[in-house]
Formats: C-alpha cells, structure tokens, sequence
C-alpha cells in the first residue's frame, strides 16, 4: 500500500529539449545533442502500427539498452510489454524492482553516478525536488500527444513549474470499502455513519462501523479541504502561502475531532495493518483505503466501493489524489530510446493491459470509455471519487507538511485540543521549516 501517494492547467514547452540540447554537456548523455530526434525510414507508434514516417520521427541510439525501476506489483506489466518493445525498437529491456516511494531518493544519489535506470516509475509527488535538481528530461518530443490524450489531473499532476515532466500511467485515490454482508448499502453522508455506528460499533469485541489511518494526514486531507482549506495556495504550486488553517480548514478538523464518538481509539492503535484484519474477519463495516488493497479483500470479503461520506450539508469529501507517471532519468546515456518507452508504455493499449494484469486505473482519456472499465464495479467506484480530489502538491516545500499535520491530527484526536490553535501552531512550525529548507 504504502506509497503514498491527487487540479490546475499547465503551460506548454515546446522548445526545451532543444534548449537543453544546445546547452548540456558532453559528459552528460542526456542533456546532449544525443536528445535531438533523427529522421527515421518508418514510424512505428506506441501500439505498432508502421506508418509513413515523418522527417523528425524519435530513433532509439545506436547500441540502446534499457533498465526500468519498477515496483513490485507491476513488474509483471513492464516486463511484458519490455518484451514487446524490443521487438518493434530492437532495444533490450531490463525490470529492476524498486518501490515507487524509494526510486526519487535513489535517482538523486544513482543518477549523477549513472547507476539509476533509464526510466522510474514514480509517483508525481516526488518529481518537485526530481525536477528542481534536474535529475529529469521533461516530455517534450511527445508532450503534444500526452496532453491531448491523458486525463487533465494527470498532466498538472506529472507537471512541475509549468513544465511536463510525466508520461502518465494511472491515477490512484482513496474511497470506502464496505463490507456487503455487514452493510447493504453504502453511507452518502457522515452523519449516515454515524447513525450506522450507533446499532453496529461494539468495541469491547472489536467492531467498529468505520476506520481510516486517522493520524496519517494521506487520509486527513478531506478534512483540510472539503470546506475550502488547503494546503499550499495556487493548486498546490505556490509554497508561499499555506492554507492548512483557514476557516473552511478549521471546520473541517471540528469534524474530523467529533468522530472520535464512533471511533474511540488513538491513532496509534489504527494502523493499517489493523483495520485491514479487522475488516477481513468481518468486524470492520467500512474501509478507507486505496486500490492497493484490492487485492488483499478480493478473494475473502465481499465488498463494494464508493465514494467518501459527504461532509454536512452533502459537501463531497476531497480526497488527496496521486498520479503514476513514466519519467526519463536525465543522465540516461539512451535518452531516445527512453523517451519512446515511456511513450510506449503510457499509450492507451498498453494501459488497459496493465489494467487487465494489475487492476490499475488509466490514467488515459479514451480508458474511461472502455467497457472494460466502465462495467467494473471496483474501478469505477475509484474512479468516481477521484473526481472529486485534489492531486498531492509535488513542490519541495510538501516535505515539510507530513508530519507537522499527523502531529496535529494525533493532538486533535487523542487529545481533543483545541482545533483552531492547533491548526495555527501547526501553520507556523510549517512555516518555519520551510524557511529554514530554503
């Protein structure tokens, strides 16, 4: 589960790989004139198809190799469709596995030292510090397609400082499972819950209506947002100017706070790895979780999905949202070759294989049509909470916000401290790292 992993437009550039190209070393493979594409006798795109090719067609390098980091999930996938990629470019492949939470810190140590893989898969929270220490080709050859065809909450989300970073792959929120046996029918609202709990909770033999990681800000963020906080201003590119105790903030936590009454325990004691027993064993009615724990309930409860309880007055619940991307590693000695993979691999076919083999949600437009999707009950479920999120901001000052804001939401929980000054002391000790980070 655990890589955790979230709307605004981005500007187009165009022209930067040529910047790059005219002014990157000699030393540095993937800031060369190697990036510059070359005319090519044949076009083959991302699904095979050969069509005339056009005088600037992308050639992979002479000799091309690949290595892909991976996590261990989609392993699988990649190794596939790397199989089928060396068939249409004649360019090798090779999976490493690597959790997507780990890959930015490995690329920042490994890419200089032209250890890291051509291509990462990670999530787009971490392309700010990826992309502010240039350890990332943005997408450009393709950015024309990318755009066009990929959901708009993906492109912001793969996009740093108005540049395009990210091939996107899939999209990723949390919503709430419930088990179909212990409750018929799913909760629109809060107070729905409540009035569940009332007849169900039982927590002297460990039943309980409902459960989320309630000091893991992930999972608080609704709270922040769903009453018009936020957590940095601008659609989460503007660090300057922190929202994570504004009016609309504060209400949220109130709300947050008051549901102690039906979930008595401390944040300590709710850990993933507890809520995701107790609903397995038919104790836990309701399960905020995310599509990585499909595959843990599929085949032992009988369960549905559907959209966070609305907050009073029916207001949706705002989740966080994250956004897979494929990114070429700027130090890669086959930048064109890696560009072409990413392209690949992200191309609508390619993502609905992925979907078939690992039960990922598309992150293309043209996915969402598919019947495949729309007749799955899971996918869906997700898919219409993820309308209703925010993408995780991937500036570098978000660093500073994880764990100021779970202190906070262990305080306001455990503690019942007082929401408005906790919130406000919190703000400045977010603040005051940032500054010193600067």
């Amino acid at each position: 589960m655990k890589d955790m992993k979230k709307k605004s437009v981005a500007i187009l550039v165009a022209l930067l790989m040529v910047f790059l190209a005219a002014c990157g070393s000699s030393q540095n493979s993937g800031k060369n004139a190697s990036n510059t594409p070359q005319p090519a006798p044949v076009n083959t795109d991302a699904n095979g198809n050969q069509n005339a090719a056009d005088d600037d067609e992308l050639l992979p390098e002479e000799g091309a190799k690949l290595v892909v980091w991976e996590s261990k999930e989609e392993k699988p996938f990649i190794e596939a469709i790397g199989k089928k990629f060396e068939e249409l470019y004649g360019v090798p492949v090779t999976v490493e596995e690597v959790p997507g939470g780990d890959q930015g810190g490995r690329l920042a140590t490994d890419g200089p030292a032209g250890l890291a893989a051509d291509i990462l898969t990670m999530p787009h929270d971490h392309i700010g510090p990826a992309a502010t220490a240039g350890l990332i080709l943005p997408n450009d050859y393709f950015e024309e397609e990318t755009r066009a065809t990929m959901v708009e909450s993906a492109i912001i989300a793969s996009t740093y400082n108005g540049i395009l970073y990210g091939y996107p792959k899939s999209v990723e929120t949390y919503a709430l499972f419930y088990n179909k046996e212990l409750i018929s029918e799913p909760p629109a609202t809060w107070e729905e819950v409540i009035e569940f709990a009332k007849s169900y909770n039982d927590p002297a033999n460990n039943k309980f209506a409902i459960m989320f990681e309630n000091g893991n800000f992930y999972f608080g963020y609704p709270f922040v947002a769903s009453y018009g906080g936020y957590v940095f201003g601008n659609d989460g590119s503007d660090g300057s100017d922190l929202g994570v105790n504004t009016e609309g903030a504060v209400k949220g936590f109130e709300v947050f706070q008051s549901l102690k009454e039906i979930l008595p325990l401390n944040t300590g004691d709710i850990t993933w790895d507890v809520k995701t027993q107790l609903f397995t064993d038919g104790k836990l009615a309701m399960n905020i979780d995310g599509p990585w724990a499909v595959s843990t309930f599929r085949d032992q409860v009988d369960f549905g999905i559907a959209p966070l309880p609305a907050m009073e007055d029916g207001v949706p619940s705002i989740s966080f949202s994250g956004v897979k991307s494929y990114y070429v590693n700027s130090y890669s000695k086959y930048p064109n070759a890696a560009r072409l993979f990413a392209y690949f691999a992200s191309s609508l076919e390619n993502q609905l294989i992925n979907y078939e083999m690992t039960g990922i949600i598309p992150a293309h437009k043209e996915a969402g049509e598919d019947e495949r999707i729309k007749n799955d009950p899971i996918v869906s479920g997700f898919f219409e909470q993820f309308t209703y999120s925010h993408p995780m901001p991937s500036i570098p000052e978000m660093q500073n916000v994880w764990e100021p804001m779970a202190a906070a939401m262990t305080t306001i929980w455990n503690d019942g401290a007082d929401v408005r000054q906790t919130l406000d002391t919190t703000a400045n000790t977010i603040k005051q790292r940032i500054s010193s980070s600067n």
